[in-house]
């Protein structure tokens, strides 16, 4: 049997964060009527002339920069001719031979922790075409040109990639990057951030490649994992039954969970390429560079790189805190009302507590019930034992509902850790009576049931027995005889 080996390459397509569009004055904003953005450059009025936004060639640069690529002096827009209903002009203003990035690579975490790089062969700037509308138009369709012209940078990757997991853990990276740099919201539901996946399979120690699909438009990290593993599976099973691949374009139904074809996969000549004869070459100096170059923030790696050097967090905990640049900066903040040397703890909460509530209530962090200075209250009553993990959790949850401090709700529900001595021995003394039984087999050899001794206590503490106080107390006290206790 052929041991197969899969070929993964994705084009990714940010939509750049500008508040205009790449070729005309029209807004870039999300959910307007249809065609109630679209200028007469968007509508392809003839005599109109495109202008290009600076901003976006500023955010592609930027991009350039943080993957270590190589920013071209000189770039060009070209014209890629083809028919759709939703591209106006009959073609769509891209950039072919001469991209504004080209040549950089992205270190890519797996899942069994190693590190694979994965290269990028360009990032282009490109204007995206409209949308065809079908729903309640009865047996028409409609065209809403508001996204014809919104700017994209599509980030083109080297075919490094030998698994859907890899596939989805690189887009996943580029992902966080775009947000990162503030260049692209990342919002995959609006289509802000999306991917082409070129797929093929070759038995393993072959070089040359085989023929590839591209799978067009996917949407969700877990429709590209999906969508990947039906593709090869359709590949594999073609091949093995004597059929050959055709190179074609795919779209992948998740109703059905099944790639089908949509159209023969062009190649570059199809679409003549050729320079657009009303966009000069856009001429980038040094002095622009650098300036970019300064507004770079502390990227991904740098950042989980710092935290684990700074505050001996694992590289698992730095890189989980470092996957959103808004997650980051909360976790810092909560550890501004601490001291470093809390950091592990500061992280699982923020990593726990925090982000389970986030996600249950499908809140973003940036309106989280609970501030980072809220949170970091909380965790200051742990550290000076004023109440324990167990009862936190509770109060969190106090906190979430009803936007008090910890201090005040743990003030008015009487949460203090008891921590008086004679008062948690009063309490062992008491289950130690009451349990005659289990006090004789604990010290027959039954260890286990030292958990039974402090649950029992727990419980009749309702919580607040100061558990390292209560395990030592405890300890001492089933080491004795039975008319010691």
């Amino acid at each position: 049997m052929v041991d197969w080996e899969v070929v993964i390459g994705l084009e990714i397509h940010a939509q750049l964060a500008t508040r205009s569009k790449i070729f005309s004055g029209a807004a870039t904003a999300y959910g307007a009527p249809p065609n109630t953005q679209a200028s007469l450059l968007d509508l392809a009025y003839p005599g109109v002339l495109p202008v290009l936004n600076a901003e976006a060639v500023r955010m592609a640069v930027k991009f350039g920069l943080a993957i270590g690529a190589t920013v071209a002096r000189r770039s060009i827009f070209a014209r890629k001719n083809y028919f759709y209903p939703d591209l106006p002009k009959g073609y769509q203003i891209s950039q072919y031979e001469h991209p504004v990035v080209s040549r950089g690579s992205l270190n890519v975490l797996l899942d069994d922790g190693t590190v694979k790089t994965v290269g990028i062969t360009r990032a282009h700037l490109e204007e995206d075409a409209g949308k065809s509308l079908h729903e309640g138009l009865a047996n028409a369709s409609g065209i809403d040109l508001n996204r014809a012209g919104t700017p994209l940078l599509e980030i083109v990757s080297e075919p490094d990639m030998r698994s859907a997991k890899e596939a989805v853990a690189y887009m996943k990276k580029i992902h966080t990057l775009v947000r990162y740099l503030e260049i692209c919201d990342g919002n995959m539901q609006e289509g802000s951030f999306r991917c082409d996946a070129n797929v093929s399979v070759r038995p393993r120690g072959q070089e040359k490649f085989g023929t590839r699909a591209e799978i067009k438009n996917l949407n969700s990290f877990r429709f590209v994992e999906k969508a990947i593993q039906h593709e090869v599976a359709r590949q594999v099973e073609l091949i093995e039954s004597g059929g050959k691949v055709v190179q074609e374009t795919r779209l992948y139904d998740s109703d059905k969970d099944e790639t089908r074809s949509m159209r023969s996969k062009e190649e570059a000549n199809d679409y003549r390429y050729f320079p657009d004869p009303d966009l000069l070459p856009v001429e980038i100096d040094e002095g622009f560079i650098a300036t970019v170059r300064a507004t770079l923030p502390e990227l991904p790696d740098e950042k989980a790189a710092r935290l684990a050097r700074d505050l001996g967090l694992s590289v698992y905990d730095a890189g989980v805190l470092s996957a959103s640049r808004e997650l980051g900066a909360y976790f810092e903040a909560v550890l501004a009302h601490l001291s470093s040397a809390h950091a592990k703890l500061a992280a699982n909460w923020v990593m726990g507590e925090l982000s389970s509530a986030l996600n249950r209530d499908s809140v973003d962090i940036a309106a989280s019930r609970v501030s980072p200075a809220a949170l970091g209250g909380l965790l200051a009553r742990i550290v000076d034992a004023t109440i324990s993990g167990k009862i936190a959790k509770d109060v969190f949850e106090a906190m979430w509902a009803e936007g008090q401090s910890a201090d005040d709700i743990i003030e008015k529900r009487g949460l203090k850790q008891i921590t008086d001595s004679a008062a948690i021995e009063g309490v062992i003394d008491a289950v130690i009576a009451a349990n005659p039984k289990q006090l004789a087999d604990y010290r027959a050899g039954k260890d286990k049931l030292f958990g039974f001794f402090v649950g029992q206590v727990m419980k009749a503490t309702e919580g607040k027995a100061n558990p390292a106080q209560l395990n030592d107390l405890l300890k001492a006290k089933l080491g004795g005889s039975a008319q010691d206790a």
